[in-house]
């Protein structure tokens, strides 16, 4: 073998091996240097939201009272008063102090609800029924409240809480109505729309949707205080006396579903 061809031969081994050696340094570099650490963003608490829900109640009273009631000797009643479920529409604006306490004041508006009664009396008492009288009405609210809750943990991604609220509900009784059918008479009373101290009990499951927003299905025990009509005056304008109707101690079970929105 020639001198030059030899020297051809020893300088591509050479190229070849530095080659080899600067790829398998580069590897041992790309080995040596670690993939960066992902920044952990830690979860904030602590701001404002707003919330917005819709519902459905379930109310009930303890009876009714009208001073006329007392007259006769013997008062029987067959349905002490029922309401039709009714929708409610909810908003409000509330504060999170941590992962486990926040309140929010809300302003609702409870439908108007369908009412029906009946009685029936016995004027002398002596075990015959003089007559019967039917009632009719509808029932609506404004109710404004301040709640505070209790987040109590979030499993598998749902927050179940428990709350408490108090304030003020304007209840309004509207066209009512006292049918005697054995007497063919009917009685009327306008509205008296009056604000009564109200409070609430709540629970419910609330789940993330985005780090914003959150879905709640909420139940609410609420007592809303009495709710009256105007002075009750027979079809005939015959009126002895001033003689209100009074819906005793207005009660619902109400379940709500709502959307509260993160400002932070």
């Amino acid at each position: 073998m020639k001198g030059n061809e030899r020297m051809r031969i020893i300088r591509k081994l050479g190229l070849a091996t530095a080659l080899m050696a600067i790829s398998t340094a580069n590897g041992l570099a790309a080995d040596i240097i670690e993939e960066p650490i992902p920044e952990v963003v830690p979860v904030v608490y602590g701001g404002w939201y707003l919330r917005g829900d819709i519902g459905m109640s379930n109310q009930q009273i303890d009876g009714l009272h009208n001073a006329l009631n007392d007259d006769p000797a013997t008062l029987d009643w067959q349905n002490e008063g029922t309401f039709s479920s009714a929708p409610t529409y909810q908003v409000g604006v509330g504060y999170e102090f941590n992962e486990w306490f926040r309140v929010d004041g809300v302003v609702q508006y409870r439908g108007k609800a369908d009412f029906d009664a009946l009685d029936r009396y016995d004027t002398e008492g002596d075990g015959i029924w003089d007559g019967a009288n039917q009632y009719e009405a509808e029932k609506s609210e404004w109710l404004v409240m301040m709640n505070s809750y209790i987040d109590l943990g979030t499993y598998a991604g749902i927050t179940p809480y428990v709350g408490g609220g108090i304030g003020a509900s304007r209840n309004t009784i509207s066209g009512y109505q006292d049918i005697n059918t054995p007497n063919a008479g009917v009685a009327y009373a306008s509205s008296d729309p009056h604000w009564e101290f109200a409070w609430a009990l709540h629970a419910g499951f609330a789940m993330d949707i985005t780090d914003r927003a959150t879905i709640d299905l909420g139940y609410s025990y609420l007592d809303l205080g009495d709710g009256r009509t105007g002075d009750v005056t027979s079809y005939d304008g015959t009126n002895a006396i001033d003689n209100p109707t009074t819906f005793e101690n207005i009660t619902s079970h109400d379940f709500k579903f709502g959307l509260r929105y993160k400002l932070y």
